[in-house]
């Protein structure tokens, strides 16, 4: 059976959350939100969500990890990754999963709290650089959250590498990269399929969930019992992913519902988003000016 995944390691297809053939394959959604971040979700429904559906989940809260730790801690029969979605100050949020949730509670405690800016769910001060080597000491799987995400904005590595803003060596500074994201649109998955294989990295999966309705939409699949042994099987690749894109009318209801979460940091979020893109509009227009010469 292991080799028949081996063949089709990432499926564009709604999980089966009844299908027989999977037994045995522990299956995680490795990218969900809830209300310690940016979403609605309470950590209890999302454990009641995903135990009454039998998979696990990575909460991957915006530079924070009280979410993770509660769900930790709180979990009965579901698989919980400790985990992270950090927003770097150039661009890429990064996905980061530790084997250990002490190494993820001193992870955020030593270099990501205290750099947190004033709309705390945005871009901390560092850069994608600080952050990976910040996590390399330790024992964890950095993962490219979304990298052609999203719309206008530069928050994925492949986007950033792909319009001249960071360097191409940081791809390979990764261990795996989301190869299906929720929140993506099917053309721009297949670019981030296209780029784990470019760079032969590891294979990861999420929804990127802000609803509790779309957790389990996008899962990360292995043979594996312990948090140990899934992290290991995406680093060695014997994992696949499977999963769909969210709707159209998915996406709005998710924005409807999430933007209120930004309205008290409106001011301190137009600054970020001020400092991260206008030097960008700045040399794009100095390069536009430079060829019509």
């Amino acid at each position: 059976m292991e080799q028949i995944w081996r063949k089709e390691r990432i499926r564009f297809e709604t999980p089966s959350l009844s299908d027989f053939s999977m037994e045995g394959v522990c299956r995680v959604d490795m990218h969900c939100h809830t209300n310690h971040s940016d979403a609605p979700v309470s950590v209890a429904d999302a454990l009641r969500y995903v135990e009454k559906n039998h998979i696990g989940v990575a909460i991957t809260d915006h530079n924070q990890v009280s979410g993770s730790i509660e769900a930790i801690s709180n979990a009965k029969t579901a698989l919980v990754i400790p985990g992270i979605e950090v927003s770097a100050l150039d661009g890429p949020h990064i996905l980061i999963y530790f084997y250990k949730a002490g190494d993820l509670t001193d992870f955020y405690r030593t270099s990501i709290e205290k750099k947190k800016q004033n709309s705390p769910y945005l871009a901390i001060r560092a850069s994608t650089s600080d952050i990976l080597e910040s996590a390399a000491g330790y024992a964890c799987v950095c993962s490219a959250a979304h990298p052609y995400g999203y719309l206008l904005f530069n928050k994925g590595i492949g986007r950033c590498v792909e319009r001249d803003y960071l360097p191409e060596e940081l791809i390979s500074r990764f261990d795996a990269i989301e190869v299906i994201s929720g929140g993506m649109p099917r053309s721009e998955n297949m670019k981030a399929v296209r780029m784990a294989e470019m760079y032969h990295r590891g294979f990861t999966g999420g929804t990127d969930a802000h609803l509790l309705q779309d957790y389990g939409l996008v899962l990360t699949c292995a043979v594996a019992e312990t948090v140990d042994e899934f992290l290991d099987a995406v680093i060695q690749h014997r994992n696949f992913v499977i999963g769909r894109e969210k709707s159209f009318m998915g996406k709005g209801l998710m924005g409807a519902l999430v933007a209120p979460r930004y309205i008290p940091y409106l001011l301190p979020s137009l600054a970020i988003h001020y400092e991260q893109n206008v030097p960008r509009l700045r040399r794009f227009l100095q390069r536009l000016k430079s060829n019509l010469k």
